[in-house]
């Protein structure tokens, strides 16, 4: 299975209080790949990698995609592939959804933001993680056990009630 992390606010944290994995970038790449990765992070992609998924990174921003494959290599893990905004702008101009995963060939996105997933709800391949939530990890997990058995991943749990009716079950 194809699966893709926003990095900001989901891989990388910097709100008051976040944790982050220990460095582990080399002194010599320090002026390009700086950011810290979320506690947990390196460990869950580790054993998705090692589970036979393909790792993606989808983030709005325009951070190099060789430099964000540096960064997760630092970390033991190897992007199959990175979609920058530059990239998504490129396939898709500016108009539309923010992001497509599907239309990248990605299964399951792990991001952030509901209006990502809802703008993606009608593929429901979208698991939500907020930055200050302690047991992403575990909600990772089961959205890639019910996207396996093509179930789809839970609601975000910040989703405003006017929406709630959008979410399938």
């Amino acid at each position: 299975m194809r699966i893709s992390f926003d990095l900001d606010d989901t891989l990388i944290c910097y709100q008051p209080g976040s944790l982050y994995e220990p460095g582990r970038v080399p002194w010599w790449l320090r002026w390009c790949v700086y950011e810290p990765l979320r506690l947990g992070a390196a460990g869950l992609l580790r054993e998705l990698a090692a589970a036979g998924h393909d790792l993606w990174v989808y983030t709005t921003s325009y951070r190099h995609p060789r430099t964000v494959s540096w960064w997760l290599r630092c970390y033991g893990t190897r992007a199959g592939g990175v979609i920058n905004q530059d990239r998504h702008e490129r396939r898709f101009g500016r108009r539309g959804r923010s992001k497509n995963p599907a239309r990248f060939g990605i299964d399951l996105h792990v991001d952030d933001s509901w209006g990502v997933w809802l703008e993606n709800r009608g593929e429901t391949n979208v698991c939500v993680v907020s930055p200050d939530d302690a047991g992403w990890v575990v909600r990772v997990r089961d959205a890639v056990s019910r996207v396996s058995k093509n179930e789809p991943p839970a609601p975000p749990p910040d989703l405003p009630a006017e929406y709630r009716h959008l979410a399938p079950g």
